[in-house]
């Protein structure tokens, strides 16, 4: 078995989806990122295409905690609202 096979019986179940039979905003982010760090890109922005605005804005999150960028804020703030309208705009088109 290999640590992905393993990364995968650990997941978080969607409550929302348990509960109600309807997906919520982040699901297929867990199965996506765990495509994404076994370089399967194209299927994990299939399964979940905020993976990458997303995955952008932590790595400059984390970096601009170290480097402090001039512009970091700013630029954090645009990378989180791409990602809430990528967010949005998939689970509209996933749900019609």
């Amino acid at each position: 078995m290999t640590l992905f096979q393993q990364l995968e019986d650990y997941m978080l179940p969607c409550i929302n989806k348990k509960l109600f039979g309807v997906e919520c905003f982040g699901c297929g982010f867990q199965r996506a990122f765990i495509l994404l760090i076994q370089g399967d890109f194209y299927e994990a922005f299939k399964l979940y295409p905020a993976i990458y605005p997303l995955t952008f804005l932590g790595v400059f999150a984390l970096a601009n905690l170290k480097f402090k960028f001039k512009y970091g804020q700013k630029i954090i703030i645009a990378l989180a609202i791409l990602s809430i309208l990528v967010i949005v705009l998939s689970y509209y088109i996933k749900i019609h």
